[in-house]
């Protein structure tokens, strides 16, 4: 008779920009608990996330989110088997929080400590709601800090086949909300009053990076939009704060979904994910079901709260890193600007 497996605990930790997240995965698949203790409405004061504040307001919320996280998974920390945190990219201060918090518990529990990349946390939290969803596959990232085009070969292997050259898709959005008057966050705004407001009504460029067909550029589409704003105050002309929002976030996802096609056709994929906070716009998932579907490719996305930062994306990344051995010592930094496919020495 066949020993039945044993169920592979994992407590995560995240905090590599403005949420504090903790959560509980099995088998890199089940979310027992996911918690998030956002910062949102604290750095709305001030139009972004200021990193100072952001370090301390981890330190005040870390330990209650992680208890909170065991309490509704209906466990200790005896029964975890790994405990897995985000060590970069993110803010420095911010990510040191989780790291040093992990460290601790991972000592005094006497548990494998795991550091994961958080871009292939975003990858992962596709796999908790499709639990047919295996490598290989295409996979597009965008998020605040990060717009990249991954061919996804296997767990834990990726290849960067596209990024952006200068801002980052979500960076873009949050920039061009500042200037129409949103504020922060940007992207969620975007999206809501870009239903009122007519797609075709302004033409803002599309950029295409000559000799790299998969890499992205939006200064310029940003640039555009800030030099319409000011010819029309220049000129004393009101503008459409609808049809200025639909406009440009139609320049931003048509560029997304022409340059994730194009690497549909080159690598024959069959399979097409989304992930990161924007992916959560419903403008890009409406554009992608649409190009997929011509293209005869099957796509998907995560539900809203496992696109923006959570804790239970990097528990699934965390249980494949396990699996394949990953282990990291009590000298386990924050890596700020760390790379996707780098591993930690």
């Amino acid at each position: 008779m066949m020993e039945e497996q044993k169920d592979v605990l994992v407590l995560a930790i995240e905090s590599s920009c403005d949420e504090t997240a903790a959560a509980v995965v099995k088998n890199g698949r089940t979310v027992l608990s996911n918690v998030i203790s956002s910062q949102i409405a604290l750095h709305t004061l001030y139009g972004g996330v200021v990193p100072e504040i952001a370090s301390r307001k981890h330190i005040e919320k870390i330990n209650q989110v992680i208890e909170a996280a065991l309490s509704e998974a209906e466990i200790t920390l005896s029964d975890v088997d790994a405990i897995g945190v985000t060590y970069g990219p993110g803010l420095v201060g911010a990510l040191l929080v989780g790291v040093a918090e992990a460290k601790a518990i991972a000592y005094a529990a006497k548990k494998p400590l795991i550091g994961v990349h958080h871009i292939e946390g975003h990858i992962a939290a596709n796999f908790i709601e499709h639990p047919e969803l295996e490598p290989p596959f295409l996979s597009l990232v965008v998020s605040g800090g990060h717009t990249h085009l991954v061919y996804v070969k296997d767990y834990g292997k990726y290849e960067i086949i596209g990024r952006t050259r200068d801002d980052a898709a979500g960076e873009a959005f949050d920039k061009v909300a500042r200037a129409i008057g949103l504020g922060y966050p940007g992207g969620p705004k975007i999206d809501k009053v870009s239903k009122e407001g007519n797609a075709q009504a302004i033409s803002f460029p599309r950029a295409h990076v000559e000799g790299a067909a998969y890499d992205f550029s939006f200064s310029g589409v940003k640039s555009a939009v800030l030099n319409y704003i000011n010819a029309c105050k220049m000129k004393g002309e009101d503008y459409n704060q609808a049809d200025v929002a639909a406009s440009f976030q139609k320049a931003v996802t048509d560029v997304l979904v022409a340059n994730a096609m194009h690497a549909v056709k080159e690598f024959k994929a069959d399979k097409f994910v989304i992930a990161g906070g924007v992916a959560a716009n419903s403008a890009l998932r409406s554009a992608m079901r649409s190009a997929c579907e011509e293209h005869e490719v099957r796509l998907y996305y995560p539900s809203l709260v496992y696109c923006t930062d959570n804790a239970a994306m990097i528990g699934v990344a965390a249980y494949y890193e396990y699996l394949a051995g990953t282990r990291h010592g009590w000298d386990l930094n924050a890596v700020p600007n760390l790379k996707l496919g780098e591993r930690y020495e």
